[in-house]
């Protein structure tokens, strides 16, 4: 039986969880809960104090199971809480379109190559002439070619023009954007001209954070100055500080591929370096002093949250900040022996703060590798203790070198075994989610981690000593004389050309694996969600069957494995039979995909191909989600295998299991009559009369706007064909075009459309 008595928090997290989860699926419709919170509390309160004034013990059983479901309660309450479209004054509920809004930039800034990218927050709206408060969160984006300073944390702007509502994802398996955002409260997205916002004040959200992040541009000053290559020096400041925006897309491809991206964030990885180094430099040093363990438990809390603010007080470094924190309390105040405990309570605090962290991936990622480390770590390791046999093949008459080389080897090979049954024991809790959320899993990662973890661990510490260098010398600048400067400042630069060398290594290693191993990456995983809470409780089940040596524990986990099992030969068969034609939502481009079950031929139909950004996030998750085994891209109709006619120069008629699409991309005015088409394709701002259309290819056919075609030349057009009596239907704005065939008797073909 599982013991929950010595993991009492760990019960009241679970609780708290299970209805902040509860309310991300069902809680939309949820009436007000903090009457029924309250309900709960005073049912808890009341049959604890009655059974607290029984003579025998009371039903404590009862009690803890009100607990437990006021916990429950009060998860459902927090998010409903923290979910801004519950208020009146959100922008998405105000009524009337909005002509001006006030907003203070309240996130970092991210450079892209054509736009910078940042949150802002809304605290007025103008409405009908009038202004009003309000609230809500919008994500935009301004252009970087306009003269426009990159946006500031605690830049206050009036932005002309009201914000749209985020869009879904407008390809098949694209990833949910609009969803990610909402986990932020955040709701709406606006691309702003340089002419329709003005920077009117400077008031930061929070000035702590304001310092922090203006603290972590300086240091990241440092490293730019004395890191001369850009690899390198884009690198160091996303080890040691967090900041992404030099890492081009090779690097983080590559790490990516190795299962070494976590490398490139500041998160629990420095935090815990950190925690480590200081803990062994006091023991060492100060151990035997009085009072130790409370001022040590200080000093380490000092250490980690400097830093934290240093680094710009990220979500990432922030939560691994918490959860130290309460492990040093934990230690000091002698109640670390329950790991299990502290981390739940780390979690459950977080939860409070903010309950929409349960669907934060950084989040999920580390507590499950944190807790799979404190379970499995320890077991993994006990399989092997290279210490014990390096020592039984030391001998008295060996020479002391040959002893000494013999212990050597055996701390060595041990140090080799603690690193990989660490990396073993993080991957087992994770590896469901890196299927779910990454598609992927790297069978490199052993190879990549035992020698890139140790070397960039090091980094870290090296570039913590650079920066601390750089401001010895800056503080010695205020007393001393330029010329004396000038030769203290060699002691930064001797230390920046070793961390630069150390970067390198570790950095073409990660190439080199990518290089030497490029099969060992297994890729197009698709995953859904049921199945992976199935690898979950099959982890769970084999993991309960090795600790408690029970039969029935393995007998649900073959279950479970059988179940997972007919899931994915179920969704098999069904996508052996489904035919699709899809006409791609893609900016300023023209493509469409022919499927059939497994296999896809995707046409470029303006004859240019796609960049690797335009395939990797608008088809790409189409084929990991449906599978795909053979897929072929096509420039052009030329090599593609549908049979296409061309009756004018700007149309292209092409049949496809029964459909017939004419792809028009220019005047078609006194074109012979053509057979009817069941959809007319509209590209490059065609302009067409409505009766020609008619004339050519019936008036039932259905009008597809492609991506291809301006805003203003949809919204002109579109009236004009509606008012003709077409059904039109725009991929920029809706989404992905998909037709399904169905055969009927009798007919060549019929055609679902699902939109």
């Amino acid at each position: 039986m599982i013991q929950w008595a010595p993991h009492a928090f760990v019960r009241l997290f679970l609780a708290l969880a299970a209805g902040v989860l509860t309310y991300f699926y069902y809680g939309a419709d949820l009436p007000d809960l903090r009457w029924p919170l309250a309900g709960f509390t005073g049912l808890f309160i009341g049959l604890q104090t009655w059974a607290n004034r029984q003579p025998a013990p009371g039903p404590t059983d009862a009690a803890g199971a009100v607990a437990l479901c006021c916990l429950f309660v009060a998860g459902l309450a927090l998010t409903q809480q923290a979910t801004e479209t519950r208020r009146a004054e959100h922008v998405s509920q105000l009524p009337g379109s909005v002509e001006f809004y006030r907003a203070v930039v309240d996130d970092y800034t991210v450079v892209r190559p054509a736009t910078y990218a940042t949150t802002v927050r809304v605290s007025a709206v103008r409405i009908a002439g009038r202004w009003r408060p309000a609230l809500g969160g919008i994500r935009v984006s301004i252009p970087r070619d306009s003269g426009v300073a990159a946006p500031q944390y605690g830049d206050v702007w009036l932005v002309r023009g009201g914000p749209a509502r985020a869009k879904a994802p407008l390809n098949p398996g694209e990833f949910d954007y609009r969803r990610y955002l909402s986990y932020h409260q955040v709701y709406h997205q606006q691309f702003i001209h340089a002419d329709q916002f003005r920077r009117i004040a400077v008031q930061p959200p929070s000035y702590v954070k304001a310092i922090s992040m203006r603290a972590a541009r300086v240091l990241d000053g440092v490293f730019r100055q004395y890191v001369q290559q850009k690899r390198e020096y884009a690198l160091a400041s996303a080890l040691v500080l967090g900041i992404k925006d030099e890492v081009d897309q090779d690097t983080k491809q590559a790490y990516a591929n190795t299962g070494t991206t976590h490398i490139m964030a500041v998160s629990g990885l420095q935090v815990g370096l950190l925690f480590t180094l200081v803990t062994w430099v006091l023991k060492r040093f100060f151990g035997g002093t009085r009072g130790f363990r409370y001022w040590s438990a200080g000093v380490g809390l000092v250490v980690i949250w400097s830093y934290a603010f240093l680094t710009g007080l990220s979500a990432s470094v922030l939560r691994a900040a918490v959860m130290f924190s309460f492990i040093i309390v934990a230690r000091a105040t002698g109640r670390q022996s329950n790991m299990y405990n502290t981390l739940a309570v780390a979690a459950f605090c977080l939860l409070c703060y903010d309950p929409y962290l349960l669907a934060d991936v950084g989040f999920q990622l580390s507590f499950l590798a944190v807790l799979s480390i404190v379970y499995l770590q320890p077991q993994i390791a006990a399989w092997l203790d290279f210490k014990d046999k390096a020592a039984a093949r030391i001998r008295p008459w060996q020479p002391k070198a040959v002893q000494k080389l013999w212990q050597a080897g055996g701390w060595s090979a041990d140090w080799i075994w603690q690193a990989t049954a660490l990396s073993l024991a993080a991957q087992v809790a994770t590896f469901p989610l890196g299927l779910f959320y990454f598609h992927q899993f790297p069978l490199s990662f052993l190879a990549s981690n035992l020698v890139a973890v140790p070397i960039s661990s090091l980094a870290v510490f090296v570039g913590v000593g650079l920066l601390a260098a750089k401001g010895l010398v800056a503080v010695l600048g205020l007393v001393v004389p330029a010329t004396v400067l000038s030769w203290l400042d060699w002691l930064p630069r001797l230390i920046a050309w070793v961390f630069e060398k150390m970067i390198l290594i570790f950095n073409e290693y990660i190439f080199w694996i990518g290089r030497t191993m490029p099969g060992a990456l297994i890729t197009g995983i698709h995953v859904t969600p049921p199945q992976a809470w199935l690898i979950f409780a099959i982890i769970l089940a084999l993991l309960t069957f090795l600790a408690l040596k029970r039969l029935p524990w393995l007998g649900l986990a073959c279950g479970l494995m059988a179940l997972f099992a007919g899931s994915r030969v179920g969704a098999a068969q069904a996508l052996t039979t489904d035919e699709e034609l899809i006409i791609y939502s893609i900016p300023r481009r023209s493509a469409c995909g022919f499927w059939q079950g497994a296999a896809a031929h995707i046409v470029t139909v303006d004859s240019l191909p796609l960049s690797e950004t335009e395939r990797t996030y608008r088809i790409v998750p189409g084929l990991i989600q449906r599978e795909a085994q053979r897929v072929n891209y096509h420039l052009g109709w030329r090599t593609a295998p549908m049979p296409t006619a061309q009756p004018t120069p700007h149309v292209v008629v092409a049949v496809w299991r029964g459909i017939r699409l004419a792809f028009v991309a220019g005047p078609v005015d006194g074109a012979r009559a053509a057979s009817p088409v069941d959809v007319v394709v509209l590209r490059r701002n065609a302009w067409v009369k409505t009766n020609v259309l008619a004339q050519l290819f019936g008036k039932k056919a259905r009008i597809v706007f492609d991506s291809s075609c301006k805003s203003w030349y949809v919204a002109k057009q579109d009236s004009l064909l509606q008012a003709a009596g077409f059904q039109t239907y725009d991929v920029t704005s809706k989404g992905a075009f998909i037709i399904r065939p169905r055969p009927l008797v009798g007919l060549p073909g019929a055609l679902v459309e699902t939109e």
